[in-house]
């Protein structure tokens, strides 16, 4: 197959596990802007030059540093969880190669992502820039603080699994807004979560599934956990 037919090979895929999993996340399709997204955004040039011939495989892959691009289904996921409005403004926790932030930037007004990793942050700025996405801007942090000068977000995403909710996320999130986190330790289980801020500031919890993801870096996350029950 060429680079196009593995693409819609992928948004197959996608298709038939949402079909698979729609118990488990409420819905039998996603929202139709998302799959637009993901059929707009190049997947390959986000992958390692070792990894071009898996690009559109529905599984995550090495971008070094001990970081990954996720499995397309997840990013397409967690893209709809997010429920992203075109005049919004999201903040993502872990830019990695700058796939998420991409598939985002189709979505809404204005993408700001952090990344703790350093050697990560300007191949993502420079990858960016250079295929258009003009919306995205990368912030070189320890993304458990968020970005509480330019909060409040309409919603956030974070694409590392952190051992509890970090409480600075919370509170830059706009009433309304929600957070999709993967929470639990790494080769522990970890749960999807969206979580929900209501207009009285307090918030909503709601466990989609299970998932793998490497573990959100930086100091911010020995923090003490937040309750949100």
């Amino acid at each position: 197959m060429n680079t196009e037919e593995k693409h819609q090979r992928m948004l197959e895929v996608i298709e038939e596990e949402v079909a698979y999993t729609s118990h488990a996340i409420g819905k039998n399709k996603l929202d139709t802007r998302v799959m637009d997204a993901m059929r707009k955004v190049p997947r390959h040039e986000f992958v390692p030059a070792n990894s071009q011939i898996t690009a559109y495989s529905n599984g995550p892959l090495s971008i070094g540093h001990g970081q990954t691009i996720s499995q397309p289904y997840i990013v397409a996921l967690m893209t709809d969880l997010l429920e992203p409005q075109a005049d919004d403004v999201i903040l993502e926790i872990g830019t990695g190669s700058g796939y998420q932030s991409a598939i985002l930037a189709c979505l809404v007004k204005q993408v700001h992502t952090t990344e703790t990793v350093s050697p990560l942050v300007d191949p993502a700025r420079e990858r960016l820039q250079r295929l258009g996405y003009n919306n995205v801007e990368v912030h070189d942090c320890d993304g458990y603080f968020g970005l509480p000068e330019l909060a409040p977000f309409d919603g956030i995403i974070v694409t590392a699994a952190a051992p509890h909710v970090p409480t600075p996320l919370l509170e830059q999130l706009k009433p309304g807004g929600r957070l999709v986190i993967p929470v639990g330790y790494e080769y522990y289980a970890q749960e999807l979560l969206v979580i929900q801020k209501q207009e009285d500031n307090h918030f909503t919890r709601r466990k989609v599934i299970d998932v793998v993801f490497v573990p959100l870096t930086g100091n911010g996350h020995h923090q003490a956990a937040e309750d949100i029950d």
